[in-house]
């Protein structure tokens, strides 16, 4: 039996609390404890106080951690990324500082197209190596789950590759991955725009395959004009319901196509994007449950200015999560911290909810609650330590790093 005790934290940032997701003034109580210290038995909790209080029951065997003044917080909890793709889009990135805007380029053949035609040429051994580079650069910046979404494939071959590799690397990586089915990410080339043609090979193809290998929890889809509309989104949100999986949706990104309200209908565990969200959507969000899981990297990589309406949706009650939408075309970043920034200066969200909407919130998005969000008994022992003595410093400073050591049940996965 391993135990463990961390000791002398400047402030252990514990979210502890009633399980469920936090809404409204408690996205700000994160239940801080000043020279906080923690007590770990083979990988789980099993106290928490001061560092006082912790060193009274340390047996004489444990391994003792110092963290040295420092910040001790849960680990972030991505809930929506993309890290499983071949290639980049540096070139497209060049393109749109010169002018050109994102649907631009993928009308000429660019975006998610780009990425699709790159993916499909690489074998699942090249993939996985790509792969477990961004995972490890993920770990880097203090997050220890991954939600991990398909959809650089659009076909049934492609898709299920993908999917074969998120698994394999889940068992290579300290990361915990949360694998999700995106075959409706676009609508592939050779398919010339008929979308009804692709739907159908997503719902008679793709999704018994998905459902019968385990390969996937979740179903998402981009319901967004030019991809996939209202009436077809339905549809195969509808189909994966009955394989049993979990739904999740990118909504209302470029424009306001009713997406939210679509999320709310068909009960979907979250709606992302939501730049185009207005109050009705919003409203709607509010009276089905569904979490908003907000994207400011996406917002702020493609040089465009409307950000989710993060203020009204927390004012409305709802459990707002924040993520890095990591991927190849519109967010190429593994960063929470630099997301909580964004969110501080952007959408005026404080620290303490940024906080609570990528740890807490964010697990309860991917119904992990019982097990990590949070530093208390009876969890999951994934936690960071940064190099700062306030948490507000995550989001205060910007692009240097500031994580000194992450461990994952336990176990260090990254040190400085």
């Amino acid at each position: 039996m391993k135990t463990l005790a961390v000791l002398h934290a400047s402030q252990l940032v514990t979210l502890a609390g009633a399980p469920r997701p936090r809404v409204g003034p408690e996205m700000r109580e994160l239940r801080i404890v000043a020279n906080g210290g923690m007590l770990l038995r083979d990988g789980i909790i099993v106290a928490t106080g001061s560092s006082d209080e912790i060193a009274r029951s340390v047996p004489a065997d444990a391994e003792l951690v110092d963290a040295g003044g420092r910040v001790v917080l849960p680990g972030f909890v991505d809930a929506h990324a993309h890290p499983v793709f071949a290639g980049n889009r540096v070139d497209e990135f060049e393109m749109r500082t010169l002018g050109a805007s994102y649907e631009e380029i993928a009308a000429a053949g660019g975006g998610i197209q780009s990425t699709v035609r790159k993916t499909r040429a690489a074998t699942e051994a090249e993939l996985e190596q790509q792969a477990l580079t961004h995972l490890q650069r993920f770990v880097a910046c203090g997050t220890t789950t991954l939600e991990a979404k398909s959809g650089y494939g659009l076909s049934v071959e492609d898709e299920l590759k993908i999917l074969r590799v998120i698994r394999s690397v889940a068992a290579r990586s300290p990361l915990e991955i949360v694998p999700t089915f995106l075959g409706a990410h676009a609508i592939p080339a050779e398919f010339d725009g008929d979308v009804e043609r692709y739907a159908a090979l997503v719902i008679d193809e793709m999704l018994p395959l998905v459902a019968a290998g385990g390969l996937a929890e979740y179903c998402d889809i981009f319901c967004e004009q030019g991809y996939f509309d209202i009436a077809t989104a339905r549809q195969i949100l509808e189909a994966a319901k009955s394989h049993g999986l979990a739904l999740r949706m990118h909504v209302d990104q470029l424009t306001n196509s009713g997406g939210a309200s679509l999320a709310a209908e068909v009960g979907a565990a979250t709606a992302d994007h939501l730049e185009q969200t207005d109050a009705d959507g919003i409203a709607a969000l509010k009276r089905a449950n569904v979490q908003p899981v907000l994207l400011p990297g996406s917002v702020y990589a493609l040089g465009k200015t409307r950000y989710p309406r993060a203020r009204d949706m927390i004012d409305a009650g709802l459990a707002v999560v924040l993520s890095t939408d990591f991927n190849p075309g519109s967010s190429p970043t593994q960063s929470i911290p630099m997301v909580l920034s964004l969110a501080a200066t952007q959408m005026k969200v404080t620290p303490a909810e940024g906080v609570t909407s990528t740890t807490v919130n964010a697990a309860c998005s991917l119904n992990r609650f019982d097990e990590i969000g949070s530093l208390e008994p009876g969890k999951l022992a994934n936690f960071s330590i940064f190099d700062c003595d306030d948490y507000r410093e995550l989001a205060y400073f910007f692009g240097i790093p500031q994580t000194h050591a992450v461990y994952v049940c336990g176990v260090e996965a990254f040190r400085v």
